[in-house]
């Protein structure tokens, strides 16, 4: 079985896949990657299942060494990524040589970059996912230097057309036809997230309906897999709300007694006592996931038809993006 060692674990490089779900009466959340489409697609690029288990990398990446020939696909955010001193492209297969090493470093945009690799990381599951949910202390793997990852059985066919390019002396070999990042990934903040009100939005005095899609937040620095803090404007409730606990899940944008908002992230809780002001919609979350600490998020109202419409476009076109790279790789 092929083996990566680490190196180095750069600032947070956890082990995530498509979410431990299922199993939210237990209280236990989804955790699994911040950004699903870019995991999906570093995955696809490498002939994984869509949810299979690789390494989530935020803001500065690690540095790894490969035991063996192992076909990777780098997605997301912009990294600085090299192989052996040579530059490793994104978006595309590459098999990279036994004995290479892997050295990832800051971002250029965006705060989170996957790496996948053929087979997948081998981890023992826990309630069927190999995911680590970092605030709750379950399942996965954080990185650590001198860790080591195992590989799962991957499908030979998926690296031949590859191989024989290895016979070079560069440390990898790199297909010669990529994704096109722009439709998955925004290198700027301009775009609002979109969000659906949520039931206590009517709760909002006057001003602080206004604010909301008129303000523009900022990312606080605490923010972190399970929520992000939004700095700006101060939000208030026309009067105060005693509230049992009720469902929430990621996407979910809370208001707390100081009137800073906070929207759920990956590893939120499975409830909340906080008033439920609006909900990010599915196919922005990913977006919202690569702003970083600082960066500006702005909000836009749209319904739950919009939501849901969105959502079946993107699905599709992940769909036709398989069905693809599949054949691209399996030729």
């Amino acid at each position: 079985m092929n083996a990566i060692d680490v190196l180095a674990p750069g600032l947070l490089t956890s082990v995530q896949d498509g979410g431990r779900r299922g199993h939210a009466a237990l209280g236990v959340g989804c955790a699994g990657a911040m950004d699903p489409v870019a995991l999906r697609l570093a995955n696809l690029l490498v002939g994984n299942a869509p949810d299979a288990a690789a390494l989530e990398m935020t803001l500065r990446g690690p540095r790894l060494r490969v035991r063996d020939a192992t076909l990777v696909a780098l997605t997301g955010a912009g990294i600085e990524a090299h192989c052996d001193g040579a530059p490793l492209p994104a978006w595309r297969p590459v098999l990279v040589r036994a004995g290479a090493e892997l050295a990832f470093g800051g971002m250029r945009h965006g705060a989170r970059s996957y790496l996948a690799m053929a087979g997948g990381v081998a981890l023992a599951p826990l309630l069927g996912s190999c995911s680590t949910d970092l605030n709750a202390g379950l399942g996965g793997m954080l990185l650590s230097a001198g860790a080591s990852l195992a590989c799962g059985p991957s499908d030979a066919r998926t690296a031949t057309a590859l191989r024989a390019s290895l016979a070079s002396r560069g440390p990898f070999a790199a297909a010669a036809w990529q994704l096109d990042p722009q439709p998955w990934f925004e290198a700027t903040a301009a775009r609002p997230i979109r969000v659906c009100t949520g039931t206590h939005f009517p709760q909002l005095d006057n001003a602080a309906r206004r604010a909301l899609f008129a303000t523009q937040f900022l990312i606080g620095v605490d923010s972190n897999r399970v929520g992000y803090r939004l700095e700006g404007a101060s939000l208030a409730l026309r009067e105060p709300l005693e509230l049992i606990s009720e469902g929430v899940v990621p996407g979910t944008l809370q208001l707390p007694p100081g009137g800073t908002p906070i929207v759920l992230m990956a590893e939120a809780p499975t409830s909340g006592g906080y008033p439920r002001i609006a909900q990010v919609i599915g196919v922005d979350l990913p977006r919202l996931a690569q702003r970083r600490p600082g960066d500006p998020v702005r909000f836009a109202e749209t319904s739950l038809d919009d939501a849901q419409t969105r959502y079946l476009e993107r699905e599709r076109a992940l769909q036709r993006i398989q069905r693809r790279v599949t054949e691209r790789l399996h030729g």
